[in-house]
């Protein structure tokens, strides 16, 4: 897979796990594919997987009302998911259906080359930064990985489930914004 057509394609074939089975539409990511802002969640929703399109339910319009307060659009970023396909009443994705989808998720990755990586929520964070990643005590702090930094975020359905974490993610988000600024000025001067 050396093109974005041929990862989606892939991902619209794709059979390696019993997800395969229950979905309605694959869910490949979507942005600019020169962004330097990658988002990473953990899988899609129900009504993402009615519409194959990442975050277009509630937790799209708490993930659009932080990027409005940053002055981001998501033409200007990357939104995908560690699964491509829907888990059954939005349990979280096993061990084996993570692996099953992880090559593609590799491969959305390696084609951008994001300078900033944000993982939405708790699962996603385990998956990508660190197995033992704590959102409610590590949300908004930094790791570092070959030319790219990483971060996690609240998910957006957490802030659906509790208001009081949207403050919180408003001003990571502000510093993803801030990260990325000092990332493009650092790569400017060399």
């Amino acid at each position: 897979m050396h093109t974005w057509d041929e990862i989606e394609q892939h991902i619209n074939a794709c059979t390696h796990c019993p997800l395969s089975q229950t979905r309605h539409l694959p869910v490949m990511g979507r942005g600019s594919h020169n962004a330097d802002i990658m988002l990473i969640a953990e899988a899609p929703g129900s009504q993402e997987d009615l519409e194959g399109l990442p975050f277009v339910g509630r937790s799209g319009k708490i993930l659009d009302e932080l990027l409005t307060d940053c002055s981001l659009t998501r033409v200007e970023i990357y939104i995908t998911n560690i699964l491509k396909c829907h888990p059954p009443g939005n349990r979280d994705p096993r061990d084996e259906e993570k692996e099953a989808c992880f090559p593609y998720l590799k491969y959305e990755t390696f084609l951008l080359k994001p300078k900033i990586i944000v993982c939405l929520g708790r699962v996603a964070a385990q998956r990508i930064i660190s197995p033992d990643f704590k959102i409610t005590r590590q949300h908004g702090t930094w790791t570092h990985r070959k030319d790219c930094a990483l971060t996690a975020v609240y998910h957006p359905s957490a802030i659906l489930r509790d208001p009081s974490k949207l403050e919180l993610t408003k001003a990571d988000f502000h510093e993803i914004i801030r990260k990325r600024d000092e990332l493009l000025h650092n790569s400017a001067i060399l």
